[in-house]
This record gives C-alpha cells, sequence and structure tokens, in this order.
C-alpha cells in the first residue's frame, strides 16, 4: 500500500498492510524519551535546574531553561543575539536593535546566560549520577534575522548581506557557547535544539514592513537551506552530537531542514496535517529524530490523560505502517513552552511527559 492511501485519520490499516512485528529485519527498538522546549516559569535559574534534572532523570533529555520572566536579556530573542560574534545588539522601543557596540541591554542578556551556567554547573557536580546529555535551546538564523532592526527601524529580514551577516555570526558564535555549556557539564552528551518560530512567515513572505504597508520580500527556500546549513554545520563542529529544529506546525518545512542537515525536527501534534505526517514519517524511515509535541496543556488548565497522549502518537504511527520498533525515534515534549505555568504545574507537564513515554516504550514491546 502506498504512502498516499494510509494517511493518519483514514482509518486502521488492513492486516496484510501492516509490517510485521518482531520480523528479522526490524531493528532492535530504542526507548522513547522526554524532554521540554526550554522555556520555564519563573526567575530563580536554581530552581528551574533542580526541577528540570530532578524530573527528567536517566534515559530523558533535560535542558537548560529559559527564563523569560527575568526580563530584558532573558527572552529567547535577545539570548541567542548575546551569542553573536562581531555583531552587537540593544533594545528599543520596537525590539531588539543591531548597533556598531555592545550596550547594557546585551551585556545583561550574557550576565545572566553566564549565571545559569554557572548554577548548571553546581548542580550537576552536587549529583550523584549525572545525566549522560543535555539540551540547550537557541533561535535559528531566519528567525533571528526576523526578529532583529537595523538601524532605521526595519528587520534585519529586509536585506540580504544582513541575512547574511546574523547568520554567519550566529555560526562563529556557537562554538564558545557549546564550549562553556561542556564546561559546565563535563562529559554529557550534548544537544542542541534550533528554534524556528517565525518561518512560515519568513518563506511566505508575510512579516509586515515598518511602516505597516507592504510585506517583506519571501526569503527563498535554497537560502534558507544555506543558512541552516552554515549554523548547524558550525553547531557540530562545537561539539553537538544531535541538532535538532523546532517549528510551529503551521507549514513546517520539515524536507528543506532535512536537506539542510538537521538530525530531526520538533513539532507539536496538534494540528499536523496528513502530508505533515507523511514527511514525518519518511524522516523516521530514513534515520531522523521526531520530537513530538504531544502534551498540550493550556497555563493552569488539567494534565490530559496519559492514554489520550499515547493514542495522538500511536494512532497515526500505525495508520502510516510504521513499525513499533521506530517508536524509538520520538521523543516527546510539551507543545509548546512552560513559561506561562507555575514551576510546580511546569513540572508536573515533565512527570507526565515521563509517563507518556513510558507508555509508548510499553506499545513499542507489544
Amino acid at each position: 500500500m502506498s504512502r498516499e492511501q494510509r494517511q493518519p485519520g483514514s482509518g486502521p490499516l488492513p492486516a496484510a498492510a501492516r509490517p510485521r512485528e518482531g520480523s528479522a529485519k526490524e531493528p532492535k527498538t530504542r526507548e522513547v524519551t522526554a524532554t521540554g522546549l526550554g522555556p520555564w516559569p519563573g526567575d530563580d535559574p536554581l530552581e528551574a535546574a533542580r526541577i528540570i534534572r530532578g524530573e527528567l532523570g536517566s534515559p530523558h533529555l533535560p535542558f537548560l531553561a529559559e527564563l523569560p520572566g527575568r526580563g530584558v536579556g532573558s527572552d529567547a530573542l535577545g539570548r541567542t543575539a548575546s551569542l553573536l560574534e562581531e555583531l552587537a545588539v540593544d533594545v528599543q522601543p520596537h525590539g531588539w536593535r543591531l548597533v556598531d557596540r555592545p550596550g547594557k541591554d546585551m551585556q545583561r542578556a550574557a550576565s545572566a546566560l553566564s549565571t545559569d551556567l554557572n548554577v548548571l554547573a553546581d548542580v550537576a557536580g552536587a549529583e550523584d549520577v549525572s545525566a549522560g546529555e543535555l539540551k540547550v535551546q537557541l533561535v535559528g538564523p531566519l528567525s533571528l534575522a526576523a526578529g532583529l532592526h537595523l538601524h532605521n527601524g526595519e528587520r534585519a529580514l529586509l536585506d540580504y548581506g544582513a541575512r547574511r551577516d546574523v547568520a554567519a555570526s550566529l555560526a562563529a558564535g556557537v562554538a564558545g557557547y557549546l564550549s562553556r555549556v561542556a564546561a559546565a557539564v563535563p562529559g554529557a552528551r550534548l544537544v542542541v535544539q534550533v528554534d524556528e518560530p517565525a518561518v512560515a512567515a519568513v518563506l511566505a513572505g508575510t512579516i509586515p514592513t515598518a511602516s505597516g504597508y507592504r510585506t517583506l520580500r519571501a526569503v527563498a527556500a535554497s537560502e534558507a537551506r544555506e543558512s541552516w546549513r552554515l549554523v548547524l554545520d558550525a553547531l557540530r563542529a562545537a561539539g553537538a552530537a544531535d541538532v535538532v529544529v523546532s517549528f510551529p506546525e503551521i507549514e513546517a518545512p520539515i524536507e528543506l531542514v532535512l536537506a539542510a542537515g538537521a538530525d530531526g525536527v520538533a513539532l507539536p501534534l496538534k494540528a499536523l496535517t496528513n502530508r505533515q505526517w507523511e514527511q514525518v514519517a519518511g524522516a523516521v524511515e530514513a534515520g531522523k529524530q521526531f520530537w513530538a509535541g504531544a502534551l498540550d496543556v493550556p497555563a493552569g488548565g488539567d494534565l490530559p490523560r496519559v492514554a489520550d497522549c499515547v493514542e495522538s502518537v500511536w494512532r497515526p504511527w500505525r495508520q502510516l505502517g510504521l513499525p513499533a520498533s521506530l517508536l524509538g525515534a520520538i521523543r516527546v515534549t510539551p507543545s509548546a513552552g512552560l513559561a506561562g505555568h507555575t514551576p510546580a504545574q511546569a513540572a508536573a507537564v515533565l512527570g507526565r511527559l515521563t509517563q507518556v513515554a513510558d507508555g509508548l516504550n510499553q506499545q513499542a514491546l507489544g
């Protein structure tokens, strides 16, 4: 049966179309694991590190929290901008702006990141058994260019030269960053999540200009691919074991970023189309990772049932004809960052994610 005939939601596969479980050609099953997307509530990096590392012990993937509640410089954009090499930024009423010399806003962002790394080193160093992996997040080159402004107030995305400079500066700056992360958690396997929240608007040309009377020209797919390749290659050269790119579910360019060399994609499940599920299936069959945003929790809302979250992954997986042995390509995540929750609620989300991972592992075992 062709892929086009076995779309999620089209009903169960006929028995003859399903892969045989436990066949000799199936690879050994890996474990489904859990992680978070980065944004975390509150302004206490020590509390965040302790909770995250406590909830996401081995085999799960703990991460370095982003604490936007601390204010300027602790937001994802400012945090990533502080890594730029030979480019400087500050904050204006319209947002982060490229400037000639670093100012107090960039210094504040760099200082907050240094504090977080020092706290991480203290917490990890006090553990009897440290986690074998650690994830960090940064904003990707397309969304970074869309979020940074030029001197005239227009977005850096407007100008090809500015886009190129931002991507090159980010690629140059990640080496020092990952070196510092590695020093904080010696021996840990480093995973990097590259966030591209603005990608659909960047590629579609729907971001407005400063005047609001027109939109910025769409960035060509070939340029996007090369920008990603530049940053991904730099991350690997700096010691990243895996680099996964995170997209919103709307118009996610899955195949494009995989062609640029990403090890996988992170996507919320709530609105994935049949075509996107097909692309995910193809990626998994090619050995790529899929980080599934399977837990959708409104701030202050109740946690969804474990069985419902497991079903949101397992049902389309089986309908696509993917074998249970490939479930190990999955990490389960929330559908969005957790900054809008309380620390206790965010901790509960991570705990529920590990239960969802366990549920999927039980499916893998049959």
